[in-house]
């Protein structure tokens, strides 16, 4: 029996259209997670960032201590800097106080594994904020798709406020880029090596955009660490279900790791010696440029840091994919996320 092409063209249309119902009605319907949105933005012109001058009346409350080779951070969640105006037209969420309590090694274990951040907090910043690269946005509202759109690329509106932060639905602030008022406050400069700025969820320390040009020490002077991703160029395959439109760094695939165009890899880590680990550690670097957060682990990360619900901290997650983990799946837009304009 022939089949006519259009026959053939009707039933992929059909099976594809079967294995994302199939896909809703497991997620949604039966209530493992609420859908997402629907959005159809192919190219961006940038982030809008949200003015970051309120000053919240709870203070921020952290502690951050080593008990039976485990260090256990508690916190408030309240980021002891200025922040944005929440609700606002992006995010309809007030700010909240939270309860965390987030363990780590305090002397990890380097696998090499390149572990997804998945549905996971990549880390927890010193005092006390999570740091969160993803955002729950895909092409089409098709969740688990490889088409995210990168929560930096400001093809969807998210609310993000100056320290590159914005709110979750349970009252959770949290970063999804360079935090410049925790930054501005830890004297952070160009001349110094980054003070730590926090915890990844496998135990290794993070530090933000300068380490040591020779890796050792300051005798060697100090450089701003890059990332290794890259734009892809050309364009983005389109058809049923991928978007169209040049790669431009609006959603996630649109990178890709290049090895040695940075001193970076994948997890955007390197072995170094910083000033609080004079012997030499693995850590993590926030970078000016994709993926700005890491977007993997190297260790093996503390389940205390997986997202149970809509944003909400704690339990089991799903393990995740590391950037290039399957053709087309790579890091963040390579555009700048750096300091936000001056303000006049």
């Amino acid at each position: 029996m022939k089949i006519s092409r259009s026959s053939s063209f009707y039933f992929l249309v059909f099976i594809v259209s079967s294995v994302f119902t199939l896909s809703f009605v497991s997620e949604y319907v039966l209530g493992q997670r609420p859908p997402a949105r629907y959005h159809t933005a192919l190219q961006s012109s940038g982030v809008q960032l949200v003015t970051a001058n309120e000053t919240m009346a709870e203070p921020n409350r952290v502690s951050i201590r080593i008990n039976g080779g485990v260090r256990v951070i508690k916190a408030n969640g309240v980021p002891g800097h200025q922040v944005g105006q929440f609700p606002n037209r992006g995010n309809p969420h007030s700010i909240e106080a939270q309860n965390y309590k987030f363990e780590v090694p305090a002397e990890p274990q380097f696998s090499g594994g390149k572990i997804g951040v998945g549905l996971r907090n990549f880390g927890i910043a010193v005092n006390g904020v999570p740091f969160d690269p993803s955002a729950a946005e895909w092409f089409k509202g098709w969740r688990g798709s490889e088409w995210r759109y990168e929560a930096l690329s400001g093809a969807v509106r998210l609310g993000v406020d100056e320290n590159y932060a914005h709110v979750q639905p349970t009252g959770a602030y949290h970063y999804h880029g360079l935090p410049w008022g925790l930054l501005n406050r830890l004297n952070v400069s160009k001349s110094l090596h980054s003070p730590l700025i926090g915890w990844a969820a496998d135990g290794f320390p993070m530090y933000a955009l300068y380490g040591y040009a020779n890796g050792k020490n300051a005798a060697g002077g100090i450089k701003q660490m890059k990332s290794s991703y890259r734009v892809k160029s050309g364009n983005r395959p389109g058809g049923l279900t991928a978007p169209e439109g040049s790669y431009d760094g609006t959603f996630i695939p649109d990178y890709k790791f290049v090895g040695g165009s940075g001193q970076l890899d994948e997890c955007n880590g390197a072995q170094v010696t910083t000033p609080e680990f004079p012997n030499g550690t693995y850590a993590y670097f926030l970078t000016e440029n994709w993926p700005v957060i890491p977007r993997c682990f190297n260790g093996a990360p503390d389940d205390s840091f997986a997202l149970r619900g809509p944003g909400r901290p704690g339990g089991g997650g799903r393990p995740g994919r590391p950037p290039g983990g399957r053709p087309g799946f790579g890091p963040p837009p390579g555009g700048r996320f750096g300091p936000p304009p001056e303000r006049r």
